[in-house]
């Protein structure tokens, strides 16, 4: 059974985004959205996720009881917020288990303390661990380093092997290249 399918759907803020797409999203299925800045991606996951972007033609049906986990490419900002790692997971009902080790010890130190790269990693983290059918990730690479960045294929992987059904943007053709099942070419309305 699908988790999501599109058919000519082209979404927008004022105007349409993108060209129509028409596409299905298996469980256990990655798929990962290609093409370049301003394509409309972003505003394409923004609206899956329930985010406010308008539908201008086409539609998409969700699964009955589909529950949604969302990254978006800017996390939300943390300065001042006395939040630790720990607390962030228990919030999304996401488990630590698993988690690399540098990282556990992050746990318990707040994120406004964390480097941008351990702060996107636990987001990210929160976001794939929690209990959702469905993890829609926009540049969820971004801010990482090297290792944690070469780590995060399997962990995808994982978590698809999990039954989750994963749409991810990204820009980095090595890190879709090495998780993503399909690849859908987004492109501008403009172009």
């Amino acid at each position: 059974m699908n988790l999501l399918q599109a058919e000519q759907l082209s979404v927008g803020w004022r105007r349409p985004a993108h060209r129509p797409v028409s596409f299905t999203l298996a469980r256990g299925e990655i798929l990962a959205l290609a093409g370049p800045n301003g394509a409309g991606k972003s505003t394409l996951l923004a609206m899956l996720a329930g985010g406010g972007a308008r539908v201008f033609s086409g539609g998409v049906r969700l699964a009955p009881s589909l529950r949604i986990g969302f990254q978006a490419q800017h996390p939300l900002p943390v300065a001042g917020v006395p939040l630790s790692g720990a607390e962030l997971l228990a919030l999304t009902g996401a488990s630590p288990q698993g988690l690399p080790e540098p990282l556990t010890a992050c746990l318990r130190r707040r994120l406004d303390k964390l480097s941008g790269g351990q702060r996107q990693y636990l987001s990210l983290w929160s976001i794939l661990q929690a209990p959702a059918d469905l993890l829609l990730l926009d540049e969820p690479g971004n801010h990482l380093d090297k290792a944690m960045l070469a780590g995060l294929p399997a962990v995808l992987r994982a978590r698809a092997g999990q039954g989750a059904g994963i749409v991810l943007v990204s820009h980095d053709a090595e890190l879709a290249r090495a998780c993503c099942d399909r690849l859908l070419r987004v492109e501008s309305c403009d172009d």
